[in-house]
């Protein structure tokens, strides 16, 4: 494969791989410690997001994750990765604690999608991943968001209004799966792999389209260790250059980021 153009529907099976590295995994490679913080202070601690405090080296984050399960136990434990209402306002109350003590905060996107179960729904889920977007928007620590498997619909947008968006190169990011998209568009669900490479979700696709602001290289025959040794490289440059801006310039480089964003889109 190495010797031959992946396509898009090629990169959405590997973004799906249940083999494929989950953000504990990134986090415990890329952080130097991280202690784990749970709950919404309103109804549960819903485990399909993790929330906690890191460092690398002298430098103090805060770590929001969606995360699939390695296996089927863990998978219904967490939900498949597909956050409820309550996992959002989780996020939300430490992204305002990392702003209240200056933490920068980096985010790990992977779902499929927010939870859409009636409950989620009785309990306001669009609600709460509106009021993520909002108060990410406005946060004046510096962000950072990294796309490392599927990134699809609102449940991913919702922790990755950052100042940067990193993505691996073998990760997608969509406004739903290729199999929705066939669905609706075409009403036939068997044109997935033609949707796939109309939706412009790959990595390079995005980086073109200046939605993303680096990809991260997953070269075939190189081990995971050194995927994280350039991601922890990545994040400590950028937050070291992040952390110059003043907390005005931070939310303005951000709401900027976000509003250019189609502008060179040619329709």
């Amino acid at each position: 494969m190495a010797n031959k153009k992946i396509t898009a529907w090629e990169r959405v099976e590997i973004a799906r791989n249940p083999r494929r590295k989950t953000a504990l995994d990134y986090i415990d490679g890329i952080f130097d410690e991280f202690m784990e913080l749970h709950g919404d202070r309103t109804f549960k601690d819903d485990k399909s997001i993790c929330c906690g405090l890191s460092r690398i080296g002298k430098q103090n984050f805060t770590v929001i994750a969606e995360q699939k399960g390695r296996n089927t136990k863990e998978n219904i434990e967490r939900n498949f990765g597909m956050p409820n209402p309550e996992s959002y306002r989780k996020a939300i109350r430490f992204m305002k604690q990392a702003e209240k003590f200056n933490r920068p905060i980096i985010t790990f996107v992977d779902t499929k999608g927010a939870y859409p179960g009636i409950e989620a729904e009785e309990r306001g889920q669009g609600e709460a991943i509106a009021k993520s977007m909002f108060e990410m928007a406005r946060l004046e620590v510096p962000t950072i968001s990294i796309i490392i498997g599927e990134g699809s619909s609102g449940g991913a947008l919702a922790i990755a209004v950052t100042n940067k968006v990193f993505m691996l190169e073998n990760a997608i990011y969509s406004i739903l799966s290729p199999e929705g998209y066939s669905s609706i568009l075409w009403k036939d669900g068997s044109r997935f792999k033609e949707a796939a490479e109309r939706m412009k979700l790959t990595a390079k696709d995005l980086l073109d389209l200046k939605v993303i602001d680096k990809i991260i290289k997953e070269p075939m025959n190189q081990e995971f260790e050194e995927i994280v040794k350039n991601l922890k490289k990545e994040i400590t440059v950028t937050i070291k250059d992040l952390n110059k801006l003043s907390k005005k310039d931070i939310v303005e480089e951000r709401y900027k980021k976000f509003r250019n964003i189609g502008e060179f889109i040619n329709l």
